[in-house]
């Protein structure tokens, strides 16, 4: 990451009036242009974007921040019609403080008419919201009579109570930017912890400045204050896409921003009050409350239930199942997030229905009254994005650790397809905290281990005219067949063949069959019969077969010259294939691909390709290991030409010839 600060200290008079962001007005320039000079392949560009953060004074509140933010941008190509479709986040799961909201001051349209600006304005109409979960809600708005060439302008404030936080300022985005600006103004009583993320080069000045402003008290007075403050301005021009590829969890947690967190409040005459807390603080304090500690040490509602759970469990180990599968067998989760209990355990178990903590708490404080050690986790979820530093509003979920024999166990009884080894995908997502009652704090590896495998037996005949039939036998592993279950089971038997004949072209199923659907500590498996008109080519007296048939991987997921993010498969894992072909009476094999091993630094990766032929019988083997879940940016060199590799391996052909 880059940081360019530039320090200067000067004083400066102001007077605090109204506070107003606004940019230079749409030209005809600006709608002439057909593409961008710089990136002709973008489908839109932000061409200007300012934002600023004041503080206002109330007598009955105190300071309270307001975050004005004023977007130009242009559209190029009809993707970039998305753009035009405008969402405002804001938060809502204060339980204390009043929540975030937006005001839109002013949202055209822009286009050009018979050489004129013809200027289109958002109504009420286009305006609506939408909740997320418990703790966030978006502003959508939908830009009118937006077309290819046309210009979009919003104009938007946030206000909040909560100063812990200032909103986040992003720079960059999945289209360039021309150039932003951005401006704190803050008072001298709370210093703020400023945080910059990305790869863009931002420049920052930095000025203390005398300032007044007015307000009224109780009886009504207008009252004069007078005090300094901190006026910081951020600068980026010409600024990049950051384009999303594959394997990424959520691209915006590598957007440019500037994140502020408050750390310290000195007010005249007062001691200096340290705000920024550590995750101990964080861990006792969520614990402390009565929607967290207070839930999870309530018992009774469950103990008879508990006492025919366990009656027939004589080890630790089945203890942690029997508790684990009835709690997911039990409740049903309601789509909400959060830490925090809503209704609280005792109404969600009576109702069989809950929030993420109402479930997940009652297995925590079930596994507790069967003796044993368990803790809830609290985190962030994969589309949630990454606490950079010790924040407690960031998180949003929880799960449940518990330790049997040296073994720690993480739990989430929210999906009734997950188990002991596997945790939903969205839990996925690098750290958690463990929270114990004694307000201790440990940090959590969220992230599988151990490689999920996906194991492909084929017996194939090569026909004579050119024709592939067989058997196929596929096994699903852990994370695999967790994934393999949240997608296909329910989904009628036509409905999958059709998808899977879909997925490989030109390939006939039948005599499908697949186990284990439901029983979570077994593999997936599947079989069935196959016929294939496209992995054979017959040129003269020659035959050219597809080694690895329709499992072959012809493009390469890694597209881009560097990568500033990391690569994240999700979970380690592992594919496997053995196929043996029977090739037709009247032929020979002429020449087999050469065998092949290639590895990554570090043992992050590898494959290796063995072929061998014996009379009429030719085998394969190909097996394809990656043994990290997130690989960072500097492997990525390193992971594109790997793949690159197998492509190309994987591309050669068996050549057979006629007798």
């Amino acid at each position: 990451m880059k940081y360019v600060f530039t320090l200067i200290i000067g004083f400066y008079s102001v007077i605090t009036f109204a506070q107003s962001v606004e940019l230079d007005k749409v030209t005809l320039d600006e709608l002439k242009e057909k593409y961008n000079a710089t990136d002709s392949s973008s489908v839109a560009i932000v061409l200007d974007k300012k934002g600023k953060t004041y503080f206002k004074y109330y007598y009955n509140a105190g300071f309270v921040s307001f975050t004005q933010i004023a977007i130009k941008i242009k559209i190029y190509k009809k993707e970039g019609l998305a753009y035009a479709n405008f969402e405002i986040p804001y938060y809502t799961g204060y339980k204390y403080l009043e929540n975030d909201y937006v005001t839109i001051k002013k949202a055209f349209t822009y286009n050009l008419v018979e050489g004129k600006i013809e200027k289109t304005k958002v109504t009420n109409e286009s305006k609506f919201i939408d909740k997320v979960n418990e703790n966030w809600s978006i502003k959508k708005l939908s830009f009118p009579n937006v077309k290819v060439g046309s210009v979009i302008e919003i104009n938007y404030e946030l206000r909040t109570e909560n100063l812990r936080e200032l909103p986040d300022f992003q720079f960059q985005y999945s289209i360039p930017v021309a150039k932003a600006e951005y401006c704190t103004e803050i008072p001298e009583f709370y210093i703020y912890k400023g945080i910059l993320t990305g790869y863009v080069d931002v420049k920052r000045e930095e000025f203390l400045e005398n300032t007044s402003l007015s307000y009224d008290n109780e009886y009504k007075h207008t009252m004069n204050m007078s005090y300094r403050q901190i006026r910081t301005v951020y600068k980026a021009q010409n600024i990049k896409a950051l384009q999303n590829e594959q394997y990424v969890n959520n691209i915006s947690n590598y957007f440019c921003k500037v994140k502020h967190e408050l750390e310290t409040i000195r007010m005249p005459e007062e001691t200096p009050k340290n705000i920024a807390k550590s995750w101990e603080d964080i861990a006792k304090s969520i614990y402390e409350e009565k929607a967290f500690g207070v839930e999870l040490e309530k018992f009774n509602y469950f103990v008879n239930d508990l006492k025919v759970i366990l009656k027939e469990a004589d080890t630790d180990e089945q203890k942690l199942s029997k508790v684990f599968n009835y709690v997911k067998s039990r409740m049903n989760w309601n789509g909400y997030y959060g830490y925090y209990t809503r209704k609280g355990v005792e109404l969600a178990y009576e109702e069989k229905t809950g929030n993420v903590a109402e479930i997940n708490l009652i297995l925590v404080s079930m596994l507790k009254l069967a003796g044993l050690k368990a803790n809830p986790v609290v985190l962030s979820t994969r589309d949630n994005g990454l606490a950079l530093f010790p924040n407690q509003s960031f998180l949003n979920y929880v799960i449940a650790q518990v330790k049997v024999n040296d073994t720690s166990y993480l739990l989430d009884a929210t999906n009734k397809l997950s188990s002991t080894e596997v945790l939903p995908i969205r839990a996925l997502n690098f750290k958690g905290r463990s929270i114990d009652k004694n307000g201790t704090s440990e940090e959590i590896d969220l992230m599988p281990k151990s490689n999920s495998k996906h194991i492909v037996n084929v017996m194939a005949l090569i026909k004579p005219e050119g024709i592939l039939s067989g058997k196929i036998r596929e096994q699903y592993f852990d994370y695999n067949a967790f994934i393999f279950r949240d997608k296909y089971n329910g989904v009628a038997k036509e409905s999958y063949l059709d998808m899977l004949e879909k997925k490989y072209q030109s390939v006939e199923v039948v005599d499908y069959e697949v186990q284990n659907s439901n029983e979570l500590t077994k593999p997936i498996l599947e079989n069935y019969s196959f016929t294939s008109s496209n992995n054979v080519s017959l040129l003269g007296d020659k035959m050219y077969v597809d080694p690895l048939l329709f499992f072959s991987m012809t493009i390469n997921p890694f597209k881009q010259e560097t990568r500033e993010y990391p690569v994240d498969f999700v979970y380690p894992h592992q594919e496997k294939y053995n196929i043996s072909f029977t090739i037709p009476e009247g032929y020979i094999v002429e020449s087999i691909p050469l065998p092949k091993a290639v590895a990554m630094p570090d043992n992050i990766g590898n494959f290796k390709y063995n072929i061998s032929n014996t009379g009429n019988q030719i085998q394969l083997l190909f097996s394809l290991d990656i043994n990290q879940a997130i690989m960072e940016p500097e492997y990525y060199a390193f992971l594109k030409n790997f793949y690159k590799e197998i492509i190309s391996k994987q591309a050669e052909k068996i050549i057979l010839k006629k007798s």
